[in-house]
C-alpha cells in the first residue's frame, strides 16, 4: 500500500533543481522515519533477536515503495529513465518519502 501522494508539478520541477546533498538528506530522513516507526510500533522496541527482520522489513518497504512510485510516474509520463535518468531517480526518491511512510504504517497493521 505504498501509494504515492505527492504528485504535483512542483515536485517534478523540484527534482530538476534539487542538489544531491538535499536528495541524500531526504533519503536519510525517509529511512530514519521508517526505522523509528518500525522499531517503536511494529517491534515495540523489542528487537534483540529480530534485528534482521527489522532491517528486512525496512528494505522491503522502501524498495516496494520505489517500484510503485516508478510505475505510477511512468504511467504519468514523468519518469524519463532512458533520457534523463538523474531526474527520474530524483523524482522517485522525492515522491517515495511520504509514500514509504504510508507503506510502513500499513505494514504495522500486521504486527510481529
Amino acid at each position: 500500500m505504498a501509494l504515492p501522494i505527492s504528485f504535483s508539478e512542483e515536485v517534478w520541477l523540484l527534482a530538476e533543481t534539487l542538489p544531491l546533498a538535499n536528495l541524500l538528506l531526504i533519503s536519510v530522513l525517509s529511512l530514519f522515519f521508517l526505522v523509528y516507526f518500525a522499531y517503536f510500533s511494529i517491534f515495540q522496541a523489542d528487537i534483540k533477536q529480530r534485528i534482521a527482520m527489522l532491517i528486512f522489513r525496512i528494505i522491503i518497504a522502501y524498495l516496494i515503495t520505489l517500484i510503485v512510485v516508478a510505475l505510477v510516474l511512468t504511467a504519468l509520463n514523468q519518469f524519463p529513465i532512458t533520457t534523463m535518468p538523474d531526474i527520474a531517480i530524483k523524482r522517485a526518491i522525492i515522491v517515495a518519502m511520504p509514500a514509504s511512510l504510508g507503506a510502513i504504517i500499513v505494514d504495522s497493521l500486521d504486527k510481529e
